[in-house]
């Protein structure tokens, strides 16, 4: 302990000027890390979240110490070169809190988090510690109004498409972005926040409908509560981490998210969870679970409903009981409560007869997984689709080929993208963006466009948990390492095949082994500064996108 002894007395000195009695030193230092910041409001309220967790932690018995770790928000510099630092913020997040804890010798963590990178962020980090912790999600937005229908920031996104095409007016696009976001809280749909958290709680590290809950609301902050209180006592049962993220707990996740109709996102984020807890997970597990798991919630962005609406009528908990009961579940995974997933799930009570945002195995919104990993000429290591089944299942058509994300959406915004393409955006990988970009701008543009069923667009970027269409990300290896998506023409054909799960550009081997020989590695983006970095360390999608592996192979 860094408290304990004649010799750690300037420790004690430190501490008492923020605030401990000389009883505190006695008692189980916890830290709860804050990913506050008015950047956005995923995040503007976390602050009074945190005041929330301390409270339950001092009065079940412990000491606790708020500390900030940052948040950026995608929302805002979507479609922007600021974007490229997002995926970068979920490492900064997790470096911050191992940082914090390890230094200040804390003996359990409480993280709350918002916006989409701190969830994944927060985990990683709580488990390199491998302290008795627990995740609150800092709860869901409230849906905007506009023209009597629920709206969110990806209508404002979708917008922008109907716009350039006319069919929406200037007052319209102005009124609209005034009332899609009311308040605080996460995006509403089931996008990357939300998936997240979901996950996440799956996994037995949040408290049982953490992640079903409006941001300000009595049941969020009766959530924090319960969760200063749950680290204290898993304090005292011994229980960490890696005790709870096992190989079963994150099948859990993936079983939850698929069943939610989640994001690609929880692809990525859930192999770097799993490499930072040590737990053996790859791409051809979501395949393998997804072949059994239907979607049964008809959540936006491609559903009907918003995250509320689920709230509404019970959260994730009645979900979490059907899959226990159809034997989708590993209901003898261990949970931050100290019980396992089956004795959380014991009381839980169903949703109430004539709902239909959550549907029965009988009559699912798909019948096997949305998040359908494809192999093939062009991905040769992987790539992640996410096909609803209302854009069709099968895709082929002639290469839009372009060397940034911005490039893309000028062209789809102008006219310049019609029927049958495939928009094709490279260079925006995570050594070669860097950062791995999410395509929300031209996804959405393509959709405000009415071209959703029309046009294909891949990338070995990623996309927003709003992002729906024919869309496919994560292509590996990225165009940057030599991937083969480096070296498609304007005017190639490509297919894609849910159903087989492949994704093929339609020339000869020999011409692809031709094209290859002639390509060349282009200088880096960034040479100095955090992207600099993060290019430098920052291993393939289908591996999670982390910087910590393999440290000491030659850079």
């Amino acid at each position: 302990m860094v408290v304990d002894g004649a010799e750690r007395a300037a420790s004690r000195a430190m501490l008492h000027a923020v605030g401990f009695q000389r009883e505190d030193f006695k008692k189980s230092q916890i830290g709860v890390a804050s990913t506050w910041s008015m950047v956005t409001p995923c995040n503007m309220h976390i602050d009074q979240l945190a005041v929330q967790v301390a409270q339950g932690v001092n009065e079940a018995g412990g000491k606790a110490i708020v500390f900030n770790t940052i948040t950026i928000s995608d929302g805002i510099s979507m479609g922007t070169e600021g974007m490229k630092y997002s995926l970068v913020s979920r490492e900064v997040i997790a470096d911050s809190i191992e940082t914090v804890a390890g230094c200040e010798g804390m003996d359990g963590l409480v993280a709350i988090g918002g916006c989409d990178k701190n969830m994944p962020g927060c985990i990683m980090g709580l488990v390199r510690l491998n302290r008795p912790s627990v995740f609150v999600y800092g709860g869901t937005i409230l849906p905007g109004c506009f023209q009597n229908k629920d709206v969110d920031v990806v209508s404002v996104f979708e917008a922008v498409g109907a716009h350039a095409n006319g069919r929406m007016t200037d007052a319209e696009l102005s009124d609209l972005e005034a009332r899609a976001i009311p308040g605080a809280g996460s995006c509403g749909g089931m996008y990357t926040a939300n998936t997240m958290a979901s996950a996440i709680e799956a996994m037995g590290m949040s408290l049982p409908n953490s992640s079903a809950q409006a941001a300000i609301s009595k049941e969020k902050s009766d959530d924090c509560h319960r969760a200063g209180a749950a680290v204290v006592h898993l304090i005292k049962l011994g229980i960490r981490p890696k005790d709870i993220m096992t190989k079963k707990a994150f099948e859990n996740a993936i079983t939850v998210v698929i069943a939610l109709g989640g994001s690609t996102n929880a692809v990525l984020h859930l192999l770097a969870m799993a490499y930072s807890a040590n737990v053996k997970l790859t791409i051809d597990d979501f395949t393998r679970i997804g072949k059994r798991v239907p979607v049964l919630a008809d959540l936006r962005p491609s559903g009907k409903y918003v995250m509320a609406e689920l709230v509404k009528i019970g959260g994730l908990t009645p979900l979490m009981k059907m899959l226990l009961n159809k034997g989708l579940l590993h209901g003898d995974c261990l949970t931050v409560t100290g019980k396992t997933v089956a004795e959380n799930l014991a009381k839980a009570k169903p949703y109430p007869p004539g709902q239909d945002v959550v549907r029965g195995f009988d009559n699912p919104v798909k019948k096997h997984s949305h998040l359908v990993v494809l192999y093939g000429n062009l991905a040769p290591t992987g790539a992640v689709a996410k096909i609803s089944g209302k854009e069709g299942l099968t895709f082929t058509g002639k290469a839009r080929v372009f060397e940034s994300e911005e490039k893309a959406l000028a062209a789809i915004l102008d006219g310049t993208i019609k029927k049958g393409d495939v928009v094709v955006i490279r260079y925006e990988g995570p050594k070669g963006g860097p950062g791995m970009r999410e395509m929300l701008s031209p996804t959405s543009a393509i959709m405000g466009k009415g071209l959703g069923k029309d046009v294909a667009l891949i990338t070995d970027g990623r996309f927003s948990g709003g992002s729906h269409g024919f869309v496919v990300g994560h292509i590996t290896p990225e165009a940057h390492c030599g991937g083969p998506i480096a070296i498609i023409k304007n005017g190639d054909s490509i297919t894609i095949d849910a159903e087989k799960r492949q994704i093929n550009l339609d020339i000869s081997a020999k011409e692809i082994k031709s094209r290859l020989a002639m390509w060349r590695v282009p200088k880096p983006r960034y040479t100095r500064g955090v992207l600099a970095k993060y290019a430098k360390l920052v291993n393939s999608a289908h591996l999670g996108a982390v910087t910590d592996a393999d440290l000491d192979r030659p850079l």
